[in-house]
């Protein structure tokens, strides 16, 4: 059974940092990817906590980001050669618009970092989300744009409440 989410979390990383690119030079956009990749994984992993659950959504598919680049008025994907944009089959809405809560929000994202012990992810070797929750100078400026509430707000804004629903003490462990 595949219960790996690396292909899903890369691309939904990849498309928050395309769609909100750092600001700086090599150092920064590594700083940004960072920040994403942690957000990111921690998403996944609130919504997909199992196994089973990261099993179905690997043999399903999680959507893509058609809606995502409608709300944020990215590049359309058939406007670029196949092999360019299908990356972008992997995407997932809900993960990359509670990534995008996290981001945005200090308190949510430490609420869920600590809502991971729920999950069979966490489990085994301890797992750090520094950037995530506790970014320095240098992450916030490299990623000036990855955490600007006001640009993230209609990403976000699409699943909060579930989000929200989720980090809720016995919140629903299956996607």
């Amino acid at each position: 059974m595949l219960t790996d989410l690396s292909s899903l979390i890369a691309a939904t990383a990849r498309w928050l940092t395309s769609a909100y690119p750092s600001c700086g030079g090599a150092l920064a956009s590594a700083l940004c990817e960072a920040q994403a990749r942690q957000a990111v994984t921690v998403a996944a992993w609130l919504r997909y906590p199992t196994e089973i659950d990261a099993a179905l959504v690997t043999m399903a598919g999680p959507g893509g980001a058609a809606r995502l680049d409608w709300v944020t008025g990215a590049e359309q994907a058939g406007e670029q050669p196949a092999e360019e944009w299908a990356w972008r089959t992997w995407v997932d809405e809900v993960v990359a618009s509670w990534a995008a809560g996290l981001l945005t929000d200090p308190e949510l994202a430490g609420l869920a970092v600590e809502a991971l012990g729920d999950g069979e992810h966490a489990s085994g070797a301890p797992v750090e989300f520094r950037r995530l929750i506790d970014p320095d100078d240098g992450d916030r400026r490299a990623a000036a744009l990855l955490r600007h509430p006001d640009l993230l707000a209609p990403v976000a804004g699409l699943h909060h409440d579930q989000l929200l629903d989720r980090l809720k003490p016995g919140g629903a462990l299956a996607a």
